[in-house]
């Protein structure tokens, strides 16, 4: 009949009550965590983060007090604070004292201030080597990426969007993309490439939340200051490709400078970007590639060479291929950023 809700085939329905009530094992917290047993092991003898009860002869068990108190051990080192510090802060917190982050919350991207943080807390490093706890192979990244990871690999969803809130708020969008967000991004990457699609789950939840951050500071900061006169930057993923985040991410930028956007998306058909260009008659074109497959040299000649505007006042669109697919073609008229803050250079140098 195999394992049902009300025991197993060696325990009862009193056995597996007790069994749950005494609470979860190392292991299964570990996952939760997502965190490695040997990890959790060495907060218990480095900083007394343990069980509090040890039954003799038995596996230790984590009841939902201890659980609480390593939840907040992993927020607290997610936002940057040192180990040691962080579990007398998390003890501190399951003795009755508060929750000990709450001076660590920060506010949305809505408010465009930088967050409050406590003062004891020193600022993170600019950068380190680092795929220790998350299994990431991360390599020389900000503090906050360590941080951002082991917030993924949970599915901390919370501790993920405050993190990123956070990155922007203190960094700035440009970045927090560049320094944060794509190096976190890129190692989920990796790590699913490499695992048999194991964390898909993580890479589609960071995603998301990478998303929803980057949409959020472009409707906070669109029409602020904009020349409504002004053409706008017209913004698309070629046919075939579904990869908007880098493009969601530049358009953010550019609605913080007060440059119209328009967002096209991913996957746009030639036709339909044709249309939008003749209609709109934009400043530029940026053109998303992340795979050579998707990579259409012809199609960007067109829109380079295509004039728009008034009889005897026509011009042309400075039109840029962003993104690793499109390798080393250009060609004339056409603009090969690096990367965002490169691509945010070449239009505002045009806008000015």
């Amino acid at each position: 009949m195999g394992l049902t809700a009300r025991g197993n085939a060696e325990t009862g329905p009193a056995e597996a009550r007790d069994n749950a009530d005494a609470g979860v094992t190392t292991g299964s917290l570990a996952r939760k965590l997502g965190v490695s047993p040997t990890t959790l092991r060495s907060w218990d003898r480095r900083y007394g983060l343990g069980p509090a009860v040890r039954p003799d002869g038995r596996h230790r068990r984590w009841s939902p007090g201890d659980v609480a108190m390593v939840q907040e051990m992993c927020r607290l080192t997610a936002v940057g604070m040192p180990p040691a510090e962080a579990a007398r802060a998390a003890k501190e917190a399951a003795r009755g004292g508060g929750p000990a982050g709450a001076v660590l919350v920060t506010r949305h991207p809505a408010d465009a201030r930088p967050a409050e943080t406590p003062a004891a807390a020193p600022p993170p490093p600019a950068a380190t080597a680092s795929r220790s706890a998350t299994g990431l192979p991360l390599g020389d990244v900000r503090q906050e990426c360590r941080g951002l990871a082991r917030a993924a690999v949970r599915l901390d969803a919370f501790a993920v969007q405050r993190q990123l809130a956070a990155a922007v708020d203190q960094h700035g969008l440009a970045t927090a993309w560049e320094e944060v967000m794509v190096p976190t991004l890129r190692a989920v990457g990796r790590k699913w490439e490499s695992s048999g699609d194991r964390y898909v789950e993580v890479e589609h939840l960071l995603s998301w939340h990478v998303s929803a951050t980057l949409r959020h500071v472009y409707v906070a900061a669109a029409g602020r200051g904009r020349d409504d006169a002004a053409p706008p930057v017209l913004l698309a993923c070629l046919p075939g490709e579904p990869h908007t985040l880098p493009l969601e991410a530049l358009s953010a930028a550019l609605a913080e400078r007060g440059v119209p956007v328009l967002m096209l998306g991913g996957a746009v058909p030639p036709e339909a970007l044709m249309t939008a260009f003749h209609r709109v008659g934009p400043a530029a074109v940026v053109l998303w590639s992340q795979s050579t497959h998707t990579a259409n040299l012809p199609l960007a000649r067109h829109i380079a060479a295509a004039r728009w505007g008034m009889r005897g006042a026509r011009t042309q669109s400075q039109v840029l291929l962003s993104g690793p697919g499109w390798g080393r073609q250009t060609g004339p008229g056409l603009l090969r950023p690096r990367h965002l803050g490169d691509a945010l250079r070449l239009i505002t140098a045009r806008e000015g």
